[in-house]
């Protein structure tokens, strides 16, 4: 999700040239969230808010089997304070009572979890060891789902489970053509390429060479079945698990509204009539009414795109808009090694991500590796050796004008190009939002355009500004002469004549 901003140093820069950076869309994710689990658990539901007050109905039939066949094997009790209901969101879990914030809400036993350890316990694990974890789990979960084994302690789970989500993942291309020009296009076909590699390789090294346990097709639209139901479902980091399904508690909902990611815990107690084991323990975050639904935040640093790839609905705050831009030192310049070096001692490397946020200010790190990227000419002196521990704190100042100003017209030059390709303006945008009326699918795509226009006229505001500054600012020269006390007070520089 990244546009590639290649910087020029100063030395190669020329008037004559239109456009010295260039933008060019990846098709490949920066990251998958199943290779970078988050801080916290973190809950995916493919649905989205739009009260903390709702009016829910009985749930399907299905749901009420799944729900009584939880309390029959001890794991849901009379008391428990929530139940199943539809939602405005789908399906969620409304307070029976009223709950107190940090209450427990839902216990789960271990042994209901669907996790890569779950996978090596089954028929399938003696196949599955050299699989990534997520694509162990996601053939896991199409064999139990096609088999419909009565003994499976997870059959009626996956009664319940959707067919799809409003991930851009099941989007139609006539869906995908309202995101022309975005970020979250370009993520939603790099994904969608690589679940089709890993298909392909999951096809010809474990399904056809063992249809004894598979005797069944597997298609590729299965294995996108599968990675939504992940991707939208599972949560990661409790006590070193990295990639886990937890049946009834995915049934919670997000909201906005609520700002903490603290609920999940890790206990032992028991698990059922005669046994103990460790629990899955979702607690409220917030107190709920009796009739409201209970809500969590899924993640609190996600943006309105990934909202959207992840679970399928975006969010109105104006934070959640976000465009990445990634900066890159090129390979062709004269003093790669150096700056590669610099940048890697400073926690950064040859590419350096920055998610920029609307309203937000730009990232700290950004403004030092730019000036880095660009650093050439007369001001080159800067990466010899001897700066080498200082010289990052050189760079979080103005180095020289020619530096700056090249940073500051590159980025708005990237910044026109980027908005250039999108096929709507903000205020066609806005209009449609207001207009009301929209297809869910249509207003998550209008919504994410919009959002990523806003945040690139942001980034293009703020570099405008800086270089209708640039007489003002104070450059590496000037502050080294002050060091030294070779400026007066009134900026003249002090000339010393010998005696």
């Amino acid at each position: 999700m990244a546009s590639l901003f290649s910087i020029p140093s100063y030395s190669s820069y020329s008037s004559s040239s239109s456009a010295f950076l260039s933008p060019t869309l990846k098709n490949t994710p920066k990251c998958s969230s199943f290779l970078t689990p988050k801080r916290t658990p973190q809950f995916r539901r493919p649905l989205s808010v739009i009260s903390l007050l709702t009016q829910e109905s009985e749930p399907p039939p299905a749901v009420q089997t799944f729900w009584q066949w939880f309390c029959d094997q001890g794991v849901i009790s009379s008391k428990c304070p929530v139940k199943p209901a539809v939602v405005p969101e789908g399906l969620g879990l409304i307070a029976q009572r009223d709950i107190a914030k940090n209450e427990v809400v839902l216990e789960v036993p271990k042994k209901y979890w669907i996790n890569p350890d779950t996978v090596s316990g089954s028929e399938i694990g003696s196949v599955c060891g050299g699989l990534k974890p997520w694509i162990a789990v996601a053939l896991f979960l199409i064999r139990e789902k096609k088999l419909k084994k009565d003994d499976s302690p997870w059959r009626y789970y996956f009664d319940i489970l959707p067919e799809y989500t409003d991930s851009t993942i099941y989007w139609s291309e006539e869906e995908l053509s309202e995101i022309q020009g975005t970020q979250l296009l370009n993520t939603t076909l790099g994904v969608k390429e690589y679940v089709e590699s890993e298909f392909e390789k999951l096809e010809e090294e474990v399904i056809l060479p063992h249809k004894q346990l598979f005797p069944f097709p597997i298609t590729l639209e299965d294995f996108f079945w599968a990675f939504g139901i992940l991707r939208s479902r599972a949560f990661s980091r409790l006590r070193n698990q990295n990639l886990v399904l937890i049946p009834c508690v995915d049934l919670i909902n997000h909201s906005p509204k609520v700002t903490t990611e603290e609920h999940a815990w890790e206990v032992r107690g028991p698990a059922g009539l005669f046994s103990w084991d460790l629990l899955f323990s979702l607690r409220a975050p917030a107190s709920v009414k009796a009739g409201e639904q209970v809500f969590i935040q899924y993640d609190i640093n996600k943006s309105n795109a990934e909202l959207a790839l992840d679970y399928g609905f975006i969010e109105s705050t104006p934070e959640r808009n976000a465009y990445t831009i990634t900066l890159q030192i090129s390979e062709s310049d004269d003093f790669y090694d150096d700056k590669l070096d610099i940048a890697e001692m400073n926690g950064l490397g040859e590419t350096a991500y920055f998610d920029i946020n609307l309203g937000r200010p730009l990232p700290p790190t950004m403004l030092p590796y730019l000036r880095l990227v660009a650093l050439g000419g007369t001001d080159a002196f800067l990466l010899e050796a001897l700066f080498r521990n200082t010289v990052w704190g050189h760079l979080e100042l103005p180095v020289s004008r020619a530096n700056e100003e090249l940073i500051c017209r590159v980025i708005c030059e990237a910044c026109s190009d980027a908005l250039s390709g999108y096929p709507t303006t903000i205020e066609e945008d806005e209009k449609l939002m207001e207009g009301g009326n929209l297809d869910h699918r249509l207003q998550i795509a209008v919504g994410v355009r919009a959002g990523e226009k806003k945040v690139l006229q942001q980034i293009e505001d703020i570099f405008k500004e800086r270089e209708s500054e640039l007489d003002q600012l104070e450059y590496y020269q000037e502050r080294r002469l002050k060091d030294l006390g070779l400026v007066g007070e009134q900026g003249e520089i002090i000339f010393w004549e010998s005696k």
